[in-house]
């Protein structure tokens, strides 16, 4: 039997410019993608291994970015081993700081949002 992963799959306004961000915040690598004739994007990307799917939002099929809905309804949390560095990288890449990196709950955390209205907690458990 084979293991279980969950991917969330992010709705984002302009997939091919989120991409890009992802890429540049996160050194995230396109392991799969779709464009379609009008430019949308699906895409498989991983950061160290750990995957995720960006796509343009598609309110014909309820998938809407948190643009559309004036927020999001999750928080991305990716752990890393130096959250410092990641966090800056993040906000280098055109990420806003909602938290900046602090120790808080036996954790080193910050927490940010991108460009397309996600938000990440970026941290490590100390």
């Amino acid at each position: 039997m084979g293991s279980t992963s969950i991917a969330p799959m992010l709705s984002v306004r302009n997939g091919a410019r989120a991409l890009n961000f992802y890429k540049a915040a996160f050194g995230a690598v396109e392991l799969f993608r779709i464009d379609d004739e009008k430019g949308a994007v699906v895409a498989r990307l991983a950061v160290d291994g750990a995957e995720f799917w960006v796509a343009d939002e598609s309110p014909e099929h309820q998938n809407f970015s948190p643009e559309s809905l004036g927020g999001g309804s999750v928080r991305m949390v990716m752990i890393v081993s130096d959250p410092d560095a990641s966090f800056i990288q993040a906000v280098k890449a055109g990420a806003t700081v909602i938290v900046p990196v602090g120790e808080q709950y036996g954790w080193r955390l910050g927490r940010i949002v991108d460009p397309f209205g996600h938000h990440w907690e970026i941290g490590k458990p100390l």
